[in-house]
């Protein structure tokens, strides 16, 4: 029996002294790449360049006709309440915690979550895999943008009336004509010209070819805007939470990005507000524009707001032109309107391509500049493959396509990666490990309403993903319901991101070396991969060795690495 309870001590002991081990050693990790990469990454040349390309990936169309639209269908003003409690207890914490790990880091979020923990390395994939997926159907958007854009420099503007091609004369309502069975002039356009719409996605039709042509213009503008670099450019609070992750960026790992050219004494708490706020702003502003727009149109086409209240981009090109026309000067007010719509459009796709070229450079800088030589034909690259995923959104039937898209994964697959990415930061690398990176950047902790917020915030995710799945309803186009194998589809799509997670679980516990217990110890240690390639088997580096401070020479560092016996 003593040798027994001997022995289990001695195992205590070396787990003890192992993940000691562990984390002094992924403490000298990191300062060593940490100093790496200070000396190697382009910064923004002016602090307000990031303040200002965060509030225009944050500020986009999601604010302009998704907002409205759940404020209308869970109680209008009711919802105020608990999308501003779902704002301060998780949209501007997480947001401050998403730009922190950037700019501590200095990487996209795939380096960023594999360094923090090396076990949910995935979600860091994820979070690119779910940006990348958004960009090759958000700029459809775009491109319904500038083809309204060019026919609004006529008078009076092409879906002022029903004396059109497309119209179908019976059902089509405007300002002077009123039917029974009504559909409005500007929806029949949307439907009848712009889109040429099909019976559903069982039937894509032809190809759009305006709209494949404005699409090949949308990816010009992007690349060029970007190749430069950064030098360059309960059911309604499931609602709630969605569209504050939504609205404001979390989760896609764009801002873990753009972040990463930040310097490391950016005022992180400046950039958190100035963007969450305008963000919140921005949202209320158009919540009162469209409410408005709601309440004239149906006074003066005779039909119930019940009826013009629609999802998605019916709400931006059915809307907001449907108001435009009974505007003196309407021609004017469209186009600004739509110049805004665009300028929207933009910023977010910026970003959203620009995670996905950040994160294949850090990974693989050395071996893609081996090939393609310069950083301008990887952008290049990323822009065509997305360009091409999304040529199904300019047929006939790629309104379906588009749908389908949008709600599998800007509103499913979002939550379960923002759940994922707090448990890797708050939970494994641990609050008290990052409020002393932010002390070390900014010379003081985060204050006591960010600390406490990130220690609740696992619990309200997890809270809001089993109300996701519990009220999960699935897609739908206006009347259209989808079929089976289109659901099918849309999970598909949905787990064409959320499947990194547990890959890259997987892959971590297979490449590491050891016993599953220390395997399991180094993938939870932020760094253990870093470690684990530099040394093999098992540490057993006494605890009283001292940690060095961050900012130690590297040269220094390394030598306590090569004399680490393991």
């Amino acid at each position: 029996m003593k040798n027994i309870e001997m022995s289990n001590s001695m195992e205590k002991i070396n787990s003890v002294k192992t993940r000691k081990a562990c984390d002094i050693t992924a403490q000298i990790v990191e300062n060593a790449n940490k100093n790496e990469n200070a000396q190697t990454r382009v910064t923004w040349t002016r602090k307000i360049e990031f303040t200002l390309a965060g509030i225009g990936y944050s500020v986009g169309l999601g604010n302009v006709w998704r907002f409205p639209f759940l404020c209308y269908r869970s109680g209008g003003g009711a919802f105020l309440i608990p999308f501003f409690i779902m704002f301060a207890l998780l949209g501007i914490p997480l947001l401050y915690l998403e730009i922190s790990i950037g700019q501590y880091l200095r990487t996209g979020p795939v380096e960023s979550l594999a360094k923090i923990c090396p076990l949910l390395k995935g979600v860091g994939l994820a979070t690119v895999a779910i940006s990348f997926v958004m960009s090759t159907y958000y700029n459809l958007i775009i491109c319904w943008a500038m083809y309204y854009l060019i026919h609004s420099f006529q008078n009076p503007l092409p879906w002022h009336s029903c004396n059109n091609t497309w119209n179908i004369q019976e059902t089509c309502t405007d300002s002077i004509t009123t039917n029974n069975i009504t559909v409005s002039a500007s929806q029949q356009f949307f439907d009848y010209n712009v889109l040429q719409k099909t019976n559903g996605l069982d039937d894509l039709g032809n190809m759009r070819w305006e709209l494949f042509g404005l699409l090949i213009l949308a990816w010009v503008i992007v690349y060029f805007c970007i190749f430069k670099g950064v030098t360059w450019t309960g059911k309604v609070w499931v609602y709630a939470a969605v569209q504050v992750f939504n609205s404001i960026g979390i989760g896609f790992g764009s801002l873990i990005s753009m972040s990463s050219y930040n310097k490391p004494d950016n005022n992180i708490l400046r950039d958190t507000l100035a963007i969450s706020l305008t963000n919140a702003a921005t949202s209320i502003f158009s919540g009162f524009v469209i409410f408005s727009a709601f309440g004239y149109m149906s006074h003066m086409i005779n039909i119930p707001i019940d009826d013009i209240a629609v999802d998605g981009p019916g709400l931006v090109f059915v809307v907001y032109p449907e108001a435009f026309v009974t505007m003196p000067v309407s021609p004017l007010w469209a186009v600004l309107f739509f110049i805004m719509l665009l300028f929207l459009g933009l910023d977010s796709e910026f970003a959203m391509v620009e995670v996905m070229v950040t994160s294949l450079l850090d990974a693989n800088q050395g071996w893609l500049l081996k090939y393609l030589k310069r950083k301008e034909f990887v952008v290049l690259g990323v822009c065509v493959v997305a360009f091409m995923l999304g040529i199904p959104n300019v047929t006939q039937g790629g309104i379906y396509v588009f749908q389908l898209l949008d709600h599998y994964t800007a509103q499913v697959s979002i939550v379960f990666l923002a759940f994922f990415e707090i448990v890797a930061v708050c939970c494994i690398y641990g609050l008290p490990r990052l409020s002393q990176n932010i002390e070390e950047m900014l010379g003081k902790k985060p204050n006591i309403y960010l600390r406490v917020c990130w220690l609740l915030s696992p619990v309200l995710i997890l809270i809001i993903m089993v109300f996701v799945i519990i009220d999960f309803e699935p897609v739908r186009y206006g009347t259209y319901q989808y079929p089976e194998w289109g659901q099918g589809l849309g999970w598909v799509i949905a787990f064409a991101s959320l499947i990194w997670i547990p890959v890259g679980v997987i892959h971590t516990l297979l490449t590491l070396k050891g016993s599953f217990h220390e395997r399991f110890i180094k993938s939870t240690t932020p760094f253990g991969l870093d470690y684990d390639s530099k040394q093999t088997g098992v540490a057993r580096t006494e605890a009283s060795q001292v940690i060095p401070m961050a900012g130690g020479s590297p040269s220094q560092q390394n030598e306590i690495l090569k004399n680490t016996s393991i």
